[in-house]
């Protein structure tokens, strides 16, 4: 039995791509931690990427690190122990990575970790620790990219690396088509925003129900603690997005939004913030945006697969293959820098997709899984 531990965003686009390639399906087993419990931030991505209900679902919801990572813990071990012996895959670097990675350590299962060696040099980031503490537990490490691999070996890591290429190229090539017919704007300004919105045919984003073909616009997602729990800081970033000269749609995190809520933070007229958006509006938007402005790392990848330059409010990156020729710069909270690279033209050179593999990553990540499982 594999058992695949998902609980947020990123790691419910990976394990579509994964479960998508599985030959044999009865082995595999889907279970939710719960960590993003908002219908927006999880529904939706089982409903767009035709994901299987999860076998389970541990139910844990929010809170600080601490309590989200032990609750966690304490219910995959009670649910480990009820199984017989198979295979834990864990994904990405959230709480649910290091949660699952540390039950299935202490109980002995075999730890496979999609998306191993990532390193952003910031330890200030729990990402950051998550990540580590579970390569360094895992028994197999799949790599997306071939620098990933070289930061395993100096760390000491080498038995069990597979560079698999990355698997969110998978989903992201396969689902190309279907994001192209919603790009009306309609259908992503129907959900709730925060404060009154603006009239629908005088906002300066919009001309007869769709955005201005000749202003283009910037799509924009903020959602890190450090960006997020600073009322100063968040709305220094608010204020700078009302600076780029162009309309701004912004899908708002839950915790963005209780932040700005609570702390009377509004956005600038030109910054349409609208519910969080499913993986397929989500694409669909950033294949008709000029520009992404992002504190994610995924979607700092996403903008890169979808040929967007991208300007990260980060001051380091673990995916450093996208700052190559001006894909994706890095500003930090400089308003200024912020403004100048919003503003820079569009690189000149495509994109090096191929840095992140062939699009064939999560059949490579199958292979690997089956040959853990034991006789």
């Amino acid at each position: 039995m594999i058992l695949h531990i998902v609980g947020a965003r990123p790691q419910f686009i990976k394990v579509a791509a994964v479960l998508a390639a599985a030959t044999m399906p009865a082995r595999h087993r889907l279970i939710h931690t719960g960590e993003h419990y908002d219908a927006d931030m999880s529904d939706v991505f089982f409903q767009d990427l035709g994901l299987p209900a999860p076998d389970v679902h541990l139910g844990v919801g929010g809170g600080q690190h601490g309590a989200v990572t032990g609750a966690i813990l304490s219910r995959l071990e009670a649910l480990l122990l009820e199984r017989t012996r198979g295979v834990v895959v864990v994904y990405g670097d959230t709480n649910s990575t290091l949660a699952g990675a540390l039950a299935a350590a202490k109980l002995g299962w075999p730890i496979v970790h999609v998306e191993a060696g990532l390193r952003s040099y910031d330890r200030r980031m729990p990402e950051e620790i998550n990540r580590v503490v579970t390569d360094h537990v895992s028994q197999a490490l799949l790599c997306p990219t071939r620098r990933a691999v070289t930061q395993l070996e100096r760390e000491g890591i080498t038995q069990g690396v597979f560079n698999t290429g990355d698997v969110m190229l998978d989903i992201a090539r396969q689902n190309a088509t279907r994001a192209v017919g919603l790009t009306a704007l309609g259908q992503f300004l129907s959900g709730d925003r925060l404060g009154p919105p603006p009239a629908p045919l005088d906002h300066p984003a919009l001309r007869g129900g769709q955005l201005a073909s000749d202003e283009g616009y910037v799509l924009a997602t903020i959602h890190r603690a450090s960006n997020t729990d600073d009322p100063q800081r968040l709305a220094a970033l608010i204020s700078g997005l009302g600076r780029l000269g162009r309309p701004v749609i912004w899908p708002l995190h839950p915790r963005t939004r209780k932040a700005m809520t609570d702390n009377g933070i509004t956005p600038p007229r030109s910054v349409i913030c609208t519910s969080p958006q499913g993986y397929l509006e989500f694409a669909a938007l950033l294949a008709g945006c000029v520009r992404c402005i992002t504190d994610s790392g995924g979607v700092q990848k996403e903008a890169f697969f979808a040929g967007r330059p991208c300007v990260t409010l980060r001051d380091t990156t673990e995916w450093p293959e996208t700052l190559h020729d001006g894909w994706n710069v890095l500003v930090a909270d400089d308003l200024d820098a912020l403004v100048r690279a919003a503003g820079a033209p569009t690189p000149n050179v495509l994109p090096n997709i191929e840095a992140y593999g062939d699009g064939q990553a999560a059949r490579r990540c199958i292979d690997v899984m089956e040959t853990y499982l034991p006789d």
